[in-house]
Order: C-alpha cells, then structure tokens, then sequence
C-alpha cells in the first residue's frame, strides 16, 4: 500500500520535470534557429511554470487555496485553451492556400534579411514567389519590408536582388522598403496598386497566412488570396503559438 503512494507521487514529480526540461530543450532549438525574434524565450518560461507546478504540488499549495479561487484559475485555463485551439484552428486553415493564376500582383511579405542572404522564414517566401512569377508572367511582384536595426539592407531591396539573381526580370519588381510589421506591409504595398480593382495575392509562410490574408481584407483590398509558402516543421511550434498571440493582438487593435 505504502509503495502504491510512493509510484503515485512519483509518476507526476517524473511528468512536470519531463515536461519542464523539453519546453527548454525546444526553447534551444527555436534559439539555435536564428529566426530574428526573442519569441524563443518563450519555452524557457514554459519550462520554468513546470518546475514551479512540480514545487507547489510538493508543498500542496492547491489543497490550501480557497474553493472559488480554485474555481476561477479553472475557467481561466479553460477559456485560455477553447480560445488558443479556435486561433490555432483558423491558422491552420491558411497552410493549404495555394493562390490562383493571373493576380495582378502578389505581396511578398518581408522577414529577415541577413548579410549572407534571406533568412530560412523569408527564402520560403522568395522561392514561392519566384515559382508564382515563372508560372504567371503577366503578374506584378511587390517585394514589401523595411530595414532593421539587425540587417544590413532593407529587406525589399533585398527580396528582389534574390528574385533577379534567380532569373525574373527587375521590371516585374516594385520594391516597398519603409515598413516594420505585417499591417505596413500591406498598407505600403497598396499605394503601388488599385486594391479596389486589382487581384492580390499575399505570400508568406503557412503559419503567417491566415493573419496576413485578413488584414489585407481589413485594410480594404477586395479580392485578395492567400499563397501559403513552406516552413520548417522543427520550429512550427514556436511559429504557431507566436502567431496565436499576433493573431490576438490584431483583433485587439482593429487591424484584422
């Protein structure tokens, strides 16, 4: 019987410390990425709150809480999971969208462009470009990101030496080098089309497609269609929970 409680108390100490040491180790990986951000951060205090959880169960600290203090952190985590999973459902439902031939133009999206060339993020983008371009030759490229503290050039510029460099023709190129953030790049790339009368497609990463499609909708453009570009699948999970965050951010600001 004693040993019987001894396994029991045992088996959970096991999970919270298991659990506490992959969020860390995945908090490496997303760091070793090199993706631009501290969004990486993220796992490490993941890891932390396990530990803590593991403490507090050791010193019982749920038992002495009052029952409607308990019941409120209950309806809290609840709401906090039904409303991450819906976001995460919407997300998802960007990664199969593949556009449709003959936009007027496409809006490729920036992201980090380094001094040895595009990042990992921003070349799925480039190379979905390039693949729309050479297939849809009548179609404009709008190559949109400004230039960060941590990059050398603006990344439109850079965007489309890349595209040239592989071939497209400069002329199809427009470059926007003045925004910073996802809504810039949309409203700075309408002022080189109609977004009343012109086709649009938005290209970007799987994960970034569904956030960026609706603020391009929000921002007035009419006929706008998402082309979800590839993303490395190792460092999905930091992508996809960053963006469940983006994605409530912007509904908070009345971008999307």
């Amino acid at each position: 019987m004693e040993k019987d409680k001894k396994k029991k108390s045992i088996i959970p100490t096991i999970l919270w410390i298991a659990a506490g040491v992959l969020f860390c180790l995945y908090g490496l990986v997303a760091y070793k990425a090199g993706s631009g951000t501290s969004f990486y951060m993220v796992w490490f205090f993941a890891g932390l709150a396990c530990f803590l959880m593991e403490l507090f169960r050791r010193v019982e600290l749920w038992k002495k809480l009052p029952g409607f203090l308990k019941t409120l952190i209950i309806i809290i985590f609840c709401i906090g999971i039904l409303l991450f999973v819906t976001i995460e459902g919407f997300i998802i439902s960007g990664f199969p969208k593949k556009g449709e031939p003959g936009l007027d133009y496409i809006i490729v999206l920036g992201a980090q462009y380094r001094s040895s060339g595009p990042s990992i993020v921003l070349k799925y983008r480039l190379d979905k470009a390039y693949e729309y371009l050479t297939e849809n030759p009548d179609t404009i490229a709008i190559c949109s990101g400004g230039q960060g503290s941590n990059e050398h050039i603006a990344e439109g510029e850079g965007m489309k030496n890349y595209l040239v460099e592989r071939g497209i023709d400069g002329d199809r190129i427009i470059v926007e080098n003045k925004s910073k953030n996802t809504i810039q790049n949309i409203l700075f790339s309408y002022e080189f089309l109609d977004k009343s009368k012109d086709k649009i497609g938005i290209i970007t990463n799987d994960f970034h497609v569904f956030r960026a499609t609706q603020i391009a909708k929000k921002q007035g453009g009419d006929y706008i269609v998402g082309i979800a570009a590839d993303s490395n699948p190792i460092y999905l999970p930091n992508n996809m929970t960053r963006e469940c965050i983006g994605v409530v951010k912007d509904i908070i600001m009345g971008n999307m």
